[in-house]
């Protein structure tokens, strides 16, 4: 009876610490441009642009430039165009192509970018391109990149916090709180967040190439292709970091009106712009 009474104390203070490190998380202390929701940042913007310079140099160190200079003039004209309608001149913007079959892209915080060759046929199009570089700005300048190192933060905290109320508890007891912990967390809350601000910087994203000059239509377009040929591949989506493409078509579907409208004020409109070479 006594041990029951332990275990089941010490599976209270474990739910009473994911309560709080939940509600650390769901405490917003800044605010996302364009969609306007709270989030929790631990991290200064200076440092968070820090880092991503010191990671950005690192990836240049070990992959290869690509030396087509139309892959190259393209990623710097439509991201030079993106980042004009991310108003933030603040951020030092550099554009580069990486000679790669990935099919990814990426934008570190302060600006820096960059798109592997292996993406480009997905893209087809220059607008398929401001959808991939659009998004990958949106994480930037919605700081996605400080906030999940905040998140990690706040789960380190509560791990250490289970540690500590559990100390006088044997080892196998404090073994299964951590685990359960741990596993709660990441599937509870780091998980869907991370999911979260994929949607979000395809929100942001779809109207940030729309005030570019780019067909937003193309947007759930591309997602739809993608999701094709990537196929069944890969965990189930509340194991994974990511929607999946067809939910992140849906939603951008849902969003398209607002971005036509934006796309209908853009100073410049270039529609799908020229097609990429296969």
């Amino acid at each position: 009876m006594l041990g029951l009474g332990h275990s089941l104390a010490g599976f209270v203070i474990l739910l009473l610490v994911v309560s709080l490190s939940g509600a650390l998380i769901f405490t917003g202390c800044s605010t996302v441009p364009v969609t306007g929701r709270r989030q929790l940042l631990t991290i200064s913007e200076a440092e968070e642009n820090r880092l991503g310079l010191s990671a950005y140099k690192e990836v240049l160190e070990k992959e290869p430039i690509s030396k087509n200079d139309r892959y190259n003039e393209l990623v710097q004209r439509v991201g030079n165009r993106i980042a004009a309608a991310a108003h933030r001149p603040d951020f030092d913007w550099e554009f580069k192509v990486i000679e790669s079959d990935t099919q990814n892209a990426f934008c570190l915080p302060g600006g820096k970018v960059a798109v592997y060759t292996g993406m480009l046929p997905v893209c087809q199009t220059e607008a398929g391109l401001a959808v991939v570089m659009s998004h990958e700005v949106a994480h930037a300048i919605a700081r996605h990149g400080g906030e999940r190192m905040s998140h990690k933060m706040a789960q380190n905290l509560g791990q250490q916090a289970v540690g500590r109320l559990l100390q006088n508890q044997d080892d196998q007891k404090k073994h299964i709180a951590l685990t359960a912990f741990s596993i709660g967390s990441q599937y509870g809350a780091i998980l869907p967040y991370s999911r979260k601000h994929e949607l979000e910087a395809d929100s942001i994203g779809i109207r940030l190439m729309a005030e570019a000059g780019y067909d937003p239509s193309a947007a759930p377009e591309f997602w739809e292709r993608f999701a094709v040929l990537k196929g069944s591949d890969g965990p189930m989506e509340f194991m994974s970091t990511h929607p999946s493409d067809f939910r992140r078509s849906e939603s951008l579907r849902e969003r398209l009106p607002d971005a036509m409208q934006t796309y209908e004020q853009a100073r410049k409109k270039y529609g799908l712009g020229e097609p990429i070479d296969q």
